[in-house]
């Protein structure tokens, strides 16, 4: 059985730092793409960022560019988000899932349970 358990989260003053971490279990996910997504109350999922199986291709949505930064330990089946600059805006749940394919291509078959972020102003 798939699982993945986020960790990191917390609460922190606008311009601070968190690192999100995502541990894997039950497959073999250093042959997938990872993930990071994020709700914030009242709205809709949205997509963060996704690393490919190696690492060496990532994908950040536009109102991150510059700030975070996910990478990925195969060997700890552990997915990272490395968030600075934060925003009270970035305020949310924030998920990991595991890709379906080893690049990131947008679909995702399993996901954490979540981690709350909050940022204070």
């Amino acid at each position: 059985q798939v699982q993945l358990v986020e960790s990191g989260g917390g609460l922190v003053q606008a311009g601070g730092s968190l690192r999100l971490s995502c541990a894997a279990s039950g497959r073999a996910f250093s042959t997938y793409a990872m993930g990071w997504f994020r709700q914030a109350a009242g709205k809709e999922r949205e997509f963060v960022a996704c690393i490919g199986w190696s690492g060496r291709r990532t994908e950040n949505t536009d109102s991150v560019k510059g700030r975070f930064s996910i990478s990925r330990d195969n060997a700890k089946n552990t997915v990272y988000l490395q968030m600075n600059s934060l925003k009270p805006e970035d305020t949310a749940v924030y998920y990991c899932a595991v890709g379906r394919y080893s690049e990131c291509q947008g679909s995702y078959d399993y996901w954490g349970q979540g981690t709350q972020v909050t940022v204070s102003s």
